[in-house]
């Protein structure tokens, strides 16, 4: 009888039980989930500069394109993306095995672009760089493959963010704003390892021979990550029945009432602006780097180890958030999301100013970068956890696609805006992140956000999920 009483609540009780409904299990298989996205992202950015010059005829431009087609496809899913991950709760399993395979497949699509060059090679020695006063001819079959493969990147990436973040946001809402920057940790490890392997590889080996070892490697996690977490949505849809809404014309209505929320919209704006100053820096830094540093491949001048020093700069900016961003979600919880907010935006300003005036000089540039690594990657994950402080249990996963909407119409230009200003002049991108994190910082100062309540006994949390339902309405 007790055997068919447990069966009875299975979703309930199987959170309760066994290896993989373990808090450290979930966190930690999440984590290292979100770290291989990020591995591959950041890993692209190392290898920009000679995508830029072997495959599309040096246009900065065209380069800088293929960031914003991952922005317009992470933003066109973000939001129905969003209420259909609510929607189908009991299914996030399934949805994140998909989006790791389609995120391995579009990286074979991009590598496709770069072995469609003539003479494509699997070794740097057999496939120089252009000397530095002409770059290849522009590859028009190439780049269009890039831009497929990259749309595919961007589908994948933000699908998964929404069932992973939603998760962990349901089952540890007491500790959100610690565990989704955990959950960012992962992707700063990620960052961190991708660009260092990444410019180690690049002496011996073609971009295109790079990534196309690399796409195998989420398209076998896959099959783990199904294994792992393909009920993972189970303990979140018994918490959101729990609530009034949890079919779908109560989740378009709740969509509703949260675009209309001010606060949201506040945060949301942000959030975007925060995301297009990012974008454009991130993007535009490996072309500075190659350009204006002198990061090449050329033995005359680095030895080959400029290759090393780029990707290890590029992840050194990351290497530092790894342990920031932990103590800043904390701190977010214990002391509320503007007093952390606030400052660390304002400190990302300065240093991006800096640059403008020191950036030409490597040792100072590996100086401000540190220091920009800080706090670089540590606001997003509050600002999400401010916004899911307002929202109830049934549109955790909505909120995150209003909040990558957003982001999307904000940043999408931005890699273009920011390559452009590049062009004129290379200091050109450190004013326009500068401005872009002070105009947050200003609307940042203006939202009232809720205030944090104290955790509550670990118990509480684990045996009643319908708890943080009240706990919301607390604020």
């Amino acid at each position: 009888m007790a055997h068919a009483h447990h069966h009875a609540h299975l979703p309930a009780d199987e959170e309760q039980r066994g290896f993989r409904r373990g808090a450290a299990f979930i966190i930690g298989g999440l984590t290292s989930g979100h770290g291989v996205f990020h591995w591959l992202t950041q890993s692209f950015l190392v290898v920009l500069p000679e995508v830029r010059e072997l495959l599309l005829g040096g246009s900065v431009i065209a380069a800088t394109s293929i960031q914003t087609t991952r922005e317009i496809a992470s933003g066109v899913v973000s939001l129905p993306g969003g209420i259909l991950t609510d929607a189908l709760r009991r299914y996030w399993g399934w949805v994140m095995a998909v989006c790791m395979a389609l995120f391995g497949v579009g990286w074979l699509l991009m590598a496709a672009g770069g072995w469609s060059v003539p003479g494509s090679a699997w070794l740097t020695a057999e496939q120089p760089l252009p000397d530095g006063s002409q770059s290849a001819s522009f590859n028009l079959a190439g780049y269009i493959l890039l831009i497929i493969g990259m749309a595919v990147v961007g589908l994948a990436a933000s699908f998964w963010h929404l069932p992973a973040m939603a998760a962990l946001s349901s089952r540890f809402s007491h500790r959100r704003g610690s565990v989704l920057s955990f959950h960012g940790v992962g992707g700063n490890v990620g960052d961190v390892i991708g660009p260092v392997l990444t410019g180690s590889l690049l002496v011996i080996l073609t971009w295109q021979a790079i990534i196309t070892i690399y796409a195998a490697v989420p398209i076998f996690l896959a099959f783990l990550v199904f294994w792992a977490f393909r009920d993972i949505g189970h303990r979140a849809q018994a918490a959101a029945e729990n609530e009034p809404a949890h079919t779908m014309a109560s989740q378009l209505a709740e969509t509703r009432l949260l675009i209309g929320n001010p606060r949201i919209w506040g945060i949301t704006a942000v959030a975007g602006l925060r995301g297009m100053a990012y974008l454009g820096f991130i993007t535009v830094l490996p072309l500075y780097m190659y350009d204006v540093l002198g990061l090449t491949g050329e033995a005359e001048r680095w030895n080959f180890s400029g290759l090393v020093i780029r990707g290890g700069l590029i992840g050194l900016l990351v290497l530092v958030g790894i342990f920031a961003s932990p103590v800043m979600g904390y701190l977010s919880d214990r002391f509320g999301r503007k007093p952390v907010l606030i400052p660390g935006m304002s400190v990302l300003a300065v240093l991006t100013l800096l640059m403008a005036f020191y950036g030409d000089n490597l040792a100072a540039m590996t100086v401000l970068l540190a220091g920009l690594g800080l706090f670089l990657y540590s606001d997003q994950p509050i600002l999400t956890a401010a916004a899911m402080d307002i929202v109830r249990e049934g549109t955790a996963a909505t909120t995150l696609g209003v909040l990558s909407t957003a982001r999307f119409i904000f940043s999408a230009a931005s890699p273009l805006i920011a390559g452009s200003l590049y062009a004129i002049n290379p200091d050109n991108l450190f004013y326009y992140t500068a401005a872009l994190y002070a105009a947050a910082i200003l609307i940042l100062a203006l939202v009232r956000m809720p205030r944090t309540a104290p955790p509550p006994p670990p118990v509480a949390e684990d045996s009643h999920p319908g708890h943080q339902h009240g706990h919301r309405h607390n604020h």
